[in-house]
């Protein structure tokens, strides 16, 4: 982070404060079902307050159609979840960019920024209607990193300083503490659907990884080298590309599985080794020699990263493998760090939330760090320093 000013570097007294959050939170009748990321964000809203900042808080919220208002992705949720944390704070709410006037330790609320025309292909003059809101911007939605957009990065370019918030910068050191130089045994857990999505995070943990564990359709393609696997999910064109890395790593594949006939939660589950599996089934978790084996791994493990479960662990007959693995590692004395939306549905689930050393609010952002890609918003981070040095 030393490329980067943190927001706790700066004077923020009677400063407009212009925060981008993420509170892209799942909602069902305007009711919030998880507030992990608005609860995640909180520090650094309660932060600037704190110092007396005239607080702005923008986000997304869904995919709405860009340029027009959506009433199911309105903010007012969210507004309504924030007065009750806040309620010592004024709390105001706007549905336009034009500047207005807040007292310090004030809270305005801006709408769905994906109602602007022009958010997310970083349009020049939408940037700098946000910029103008503000004279200091405070990047701290690390789920939206990986995003070019106006709220993220081109509002950052024209800001008069741009920083890092409170959790984007947690969020940073905790990944380069698992990556850059990690307590060994390193071990990683890559689950999921498809192995085409998660290529580039396979090979680049396998490098710095002592064992890869993999589970999902991820494994099915691993399998698929040697075995006929049925129905089940997996990926043909990438099993040369699974072939090298197998042959190359040490990838800890199943060796045997949870198979069923039909994809539904009632379907019964029969553990079975690879050549049994038969035309009419597909692998839908892993197979209890394969669960031993995993914990055995985890076992040696000082560093583990984790993203993604080992099965269709939505499915009570096919949830043991995943749930094997979240109780193994809620016990696991390993500094642990997990990402991905799924990761997170599995650790909320089984209820480990506070066994976990770092759960990260990214999704994207936290496989192409992984990746070991350059955000375009640590970029526009680092650009802000260079122009506006604070020592």
């Amino acid at each position: 982070m030393k490329n980067i000013i943190h927001m706790k570097d700066i004077d923020l007294y009677n400063k407009r404060v212009l925060i981008r959050v993420d509170f892209n939170v799942p909602l069902n009748n305007n009711i919030i079902i998880s507030d992990n990321r608005i609860q995640a964000s909180i520090p650094t809203i309660k932060y600037a307050l704190k110092k007396n900042a005239k607080v702005i808080l923008m986000s997304h919220l869904g995919r709405p159609k860009e340029g027009e208002y959506c009433q199911k992705l309105s903010m007012q949720p969210i507004i309504q979840y924030l007065k009750k944390i806040f309620y010592k704070n004024k709390i105001y709410y706007s549905n336009h960019l034009k500047p207005i006037t807040i007292q310090p330790g004030e809270l305005l609320i801006l709408e769905n920024v994906r109602f602007n025309p022009g958010e997310k292909n970083n349009d020049e003059i939408l940037s700098k209607k946000y910029a103008n809101l503000c004279d200091i911007f405070v990047m701290d939605a690390f789920g939206s990193a990986h995003r070019k957009e106006a709220s993220t990065y081109g509002v950052g370019m024209f800001a008069k300083i741009s920083c890092a918030g409170i959790l984007f910068a947690s969020e940073i050191n905790a990944l380069t503490r698992a990556l850059k130089n990690p307590k060994q045994p390193m071990i990683s857990i890559v689950g999921g659907a498809k192995i085409s999505t998660k290529f580039k995070l396979l090979k680049q943990l396998s490098k710095i990884s002592d064992t890869v564990i993999v589970g999902g359709g991820i494994a099915n393609t691993f399998l698929a080298i040697d075995y006929n696997i049925g129905k089940s999910l997996y990926e043909p064109k990438f099993i040369p590309l699974a072939k090298i890395i197998r042959a190359k790593n040490n990838i800890l594949i199943p060796v045997d599985s949870r198979v069923g006939t039909k994809f539904s939660k009632n379907s019964l589950a029969i553990v079975k080794k690879p050549y049994q599996i038969q035309n009419n089934e597909e692998i839908m978790d892993i197979g209890d020699e394969s669960i031993k084996n995993m914990i055995e791994t985890l076992k040696k493990a000082k560093t583990i990263l984790w993203n993604g479960p080992m099965g269709v662990f939505e499915f009570p007959n096919f949830s043991v493998g995943t749930k094997a693995l979240a109780k193994n590692i809620s016990k696991n004395q390993a500094f642990c760090i997990a990402g991905g939306g799924e990761t997170i549905n599995v650790i909320d689930m089984f209820n480990i939330k506070n066994k976990i050393s770092y759960i990260s609010t990214g999704g994207g952002a936290f496989l192409e760090f992984v990746e070991g890609k350059k955000l375009p918003t640590i970029q526009m981070l680092e650009t802000s320093k260079k122009k506006h040095y604070v020592s």
